[in-house]
């Protein structure tokens, strides 16, 4: 057995000014990832120290889904800052699926894109790359993401630097799992608050377009949508139509109604429950698919607004990235849809109690006019009656115009006797 070389002073000067650097970055990381707690600037510190630890050309930092069901890339250096939040991979799929699905690091040194477990990614020109790195992150012995390194010339990992970089990947899985419980609190104070202005709204006696505009625009703020709309059911024409949007894009408020049924905006209100679509540009049964590439729409979900069982529309929220609406996201959509559903009915009753109202106000006015007409003239009843009609289709006025003008002329007639 050979026996090891001894360094040379210069060799272990060397080696030993370099685990100082590797010391002094650790702590450096751990400094700005414990200053903040907003999850967005704590992945963005962890990637640039983990491209300054490895001197790779890029870095790739995926975080698990709610469901823990897929990877979804959250943070990257070099390349890929417009395809955050993109790129979902599935569990087991690609070398970044096996490594989270076995927490187990993969290192190659050369030819990455001949492993069997690589995935191509028509968005991601990892294939350009020789070495691959890719390392579990962990915390509380759970996986909550993966860091991928890459280098585009080939280069071998020793023990050291490997086991540096698990390091980095087991010292950040609590910071990134705090910094998303943080993200969940604010979330969730947001929603209250929202619900809160929404019940407001509700409730108000604001005109029903307003309350409609208010509603869409709330829940694109809460839901962080690029496009957020509401649409109601005609039911003569049974169709979906635009009622209110945020949107600015008039190419989006003149898009077509729907028949129920169609489309996913459709099936939501014909089977009556939320629909999720992770990216409608690739939806077969989407019907607006160049719209959505148009106006950079991704992910879609469309909930049906329901008032005792029956369909008054939907609620639509769409985002510019991919994105998985969690559980109680679904549910406060929902909440905003059902409350959104008693303001119209509540507004459409209000209407037809104004207009019984107003049809009785007419019908007591004609009841006078004929009266006086039958009293004056000395006319039936149905002759009275269609003398006031004529009148008003001559004349192109309204019989409530027609009848309080016959009213006010006998007022003054015996007023003046």
């Amino acid at each position: 057995m050979a026996t090891p070389r001894a360094l040379s002073l210069q060799e272990l000067k060397q080696v030993v000014k370099e685990r100082n650097r590797e010391i002094q970055l650790l702590h450096r990381m751990s400094a700005s990832i414990g200053s903040s707690l907003e999850l967005g600037t704590v992945l963005k510190h962890i990637v640039e120290v983990v491209v300054e630890v490895t001197k790779a050309d890029a870095c790739l930092l995926y975080l698990i889904s709610e469901k823990k069901d897929e990877l979804i890339l959250r943070a990257s250096k070099n390349p890929h800052p417009r395809l955050i939040g993109r790129i979902a991979i599935g569990l087991g799929e690609g070398i970044t699926g096996w490594v989270a699905r076995e927490r187990l690091p993969v290192v190659i040194p050369r030819n990455a894109s001949d492993d069997s477990r690589f995935k191509f990614f028509h968005r991601l020109p990892e294939d350009r790359y020789q070495a691959f790195v890719s390392v579990p992150i962990l915390s509380k012995g759970e996986v909550v993401g993966v860091i991928n390194v890459q280098h585009k010339r080939s280069k071998r990992y020793g023990e050291e630097k490997l086991a540096l970089l698990t390091t980095i990947a087991n010292q950040v899985g609590g910071a990134i799992e705090n910094a998303r419980l943080y993200d969940e609190m604010r979330q969730k104070a947001r929603r209250l608050e929202t619900l809160s202005q929404v019940s407001e709204t509700v409730a108000s006696s604001r005109l029903l377009e307003d309350v409609l505009q208010l509603i869409v625009t709330m829940t694109a703020q809460l839901m962080s949508s690029k496009i957020s709309s509401i649409m109601l059911v005609d039911q003569d024409s049974g169709e979906l139509r635009i009622a209110a949007t945020q949107s600015l894009s008039e190419a989006y408020r003149r898009k077509p109604p729907l028949k129920i049924g169609q489309s996913m905006s459709g099936r939501a209100v014909k089977e009556q429950r939320p629909i999720y679509v992770p990216d409608v540009t690739a939806e077969g049964s989407y019907f607006y698919r160049d719209l959505a590439k148009q106006e950079g729409l991704h992910s879609l979900l469309t909930v049906p607004m329901l008032m005792k069982e029956r369909i008054i529309g939907v609620i639509n929220v769409y985002t510019s990235t991919h994105y998985v609406f969690s559980d109680e996201e679904v549910k406060t959509l929902q909440s905003i849809a059902n409350q959104a559903a008693v303001a119209i009915e509540h507004t459409r009753l209000m209407e037809k109690s104004f207009e019984m109202q107003e049809a009785l106000e007419v019908r007591k006015l004609v009841e006078r006019a004929k009266g006086f007409l039958m009293a004056s003239r000395g006319l039936s009843e149905p002759e009275a009656f269609k003398l006031l009609q004529r009148q008003s289709m001559n004349l192109r006025k309204s019989m409530r115009e027609i009848s309080e003008a016959i009213i006010l002329a006998e007022e003054l007639q015996r007023a003046t006797q």
